[in-house]
């Protein structure tokens, strides 16, 4: 059971890893936003795999955190 727990959690973590190592880059506005538009069109394809169905969460968790490294862009801005 506790096995099961930590298999999903590696759907959160894996993806946080990904968006803080392109967060340390230095990405621009537009990258990012061309960072949520690929995940979430990965998300929509996976969506339809056989196979890569049980990853979804993956590039959706991408999306995410990258919509809200968009949002921390747009605030510094302000």
């Amino acid at each position: 059971m506790l096995q099961r727990a930590l298999e999903s959690g590696w759907g959160v973590v894996l993806p946080g890893v990904i968006v803080t190592l392109l967060a340390l880059s230095g990405l621009t506005f537009e990258q990012w936003r061309g960072v949520v538009v690929l995940a979430l069109l990965a998300s929509s394809a996976m969506l339809y795999h056989k196979r890569l169905r049980h990853f979804v969460l993956l590039p959706s968790c991408v999306a995410l955190t990258s919509g809200l490294m968009l949002i921390a862009l747009n605030l510094r801005w302000l």
